[in-house]
């Protein structure tokens, strides 16, 4: 008997098939504020989250909620513009079923992005962090009956971020005279943002970054055997915090909106190299 699970990843990539027609190999899950890169998709599809059959539809803010085919850096890619999250009421399986599409469309490679918090003393407002490895507070996707056919049962996660793209990306980086930062991400439920106690924990702990998404996109990924390159851009620094200087969302994307441009051009960069 099919898995229902598989059905509906079938159904989605039947339907996301027939609208386009170069099939990507990269992908990429653009989060808060971060959208821009999707403006410098040429020749793109533009397919909005709710017309694609068992999609979600994404409230956050910042969050366009668009899936976008086309070109970038040389390479055929598809891009969420905005992802789903786990404290928007999504299951886990809803906020990652975006990915068992994009392995079952044929893609091998993704780059995901995010708005985080800098808790490493060294990081300022609006830095670029490669991340390295991550720490996690959410629920594991994987959880539940194994899809036998998308990965293994237990899959193994001692370099969940590719060495190979990292190298790529500090290359492009030198070339273009920006300092990137690496570090380790901390994912937690949210909504709320972190108290400065739980900052200090989650630093003591080895996080350099917090945020509230990215980790489980990147284990279905990497369940599925995808190489993977995550980027977060520091939109708040803990150090900062203080009764006169509060965590506010807007703010957030504003901060991550300045970004953007650099993130963009450095990944449009690193997909030629890819």
């Amino acid at each position: 008997m099919t898995d229902e699970r598989i059905q509906r990843f079938d159904e989605t990539t039947a339907y996301l098939r027939s609208r386009i027609t170069d099939m990507p190999t990269l992908a990429i899950v653009l989060g808060s504020g971060l959208g821009k890169l999707a403006d410098r998709i040429e020749q793109p599809t533009i397919i909005p989250y709710k017309e694609i059959p068992h999609f979600k539809t994404s409230s956050a803010t910042g969050h366009k909620g668009n899936l976008i085919f086309g070109t970038l850096g040389g390479r055929q890619v598809m891009a969420m513009q905005g992802r789903f999250h786990y404290y928007e009421g999504y299951s886990m399986d809803e906020v990652t079923f975006p990915v068992r599409v994009m392995a079952r469309m044929g893609v091998k490679t993704l780059f995901v992005s995010n708005a985080a918090g800098g808790m490493n003393p060294d990081f300022h407002v609006g830095d670029l962090m490669i991340i390295t490895d991550h720490i996690s507070f959410l629920p594991n996707p994987l959880i539940g009956k194994n899809i036998e056919e998308m990965g293994p049962r237990f899959p193994d996660m001692t370099t969940v971020y590719s060495t190979r793209i990292r190298k790529l990306a500090h290359a492009a980086a030198n070339d273009m005279g920006i300092n990137l930062r690496e570090g380790v991400y901390v994912a937690e439920t949210g909504p709320t943002y972190e108290t400065p106690a739980e900052y200090r924990m989650y630093h003591m702990l080895g996080g350099d970054a917090v945020g509230m998404s990215t980790v489980p996109e990147v284990t279905v990924a990497r369940h599925c055997g995808m190489e993977v390159f995550g980027m977060s851009v520091i939109t708040n620094c803990a150090k900062d915090l203080s009764e006169s200087c509060l965590n506010n969302g807007d703010d957030v994307v504003s901060v991550a909106d300045k970004a953007a441009d650099t993130m963009t051009d450095l990944f449009v960069r690193i997909l030629s190299a890819v």
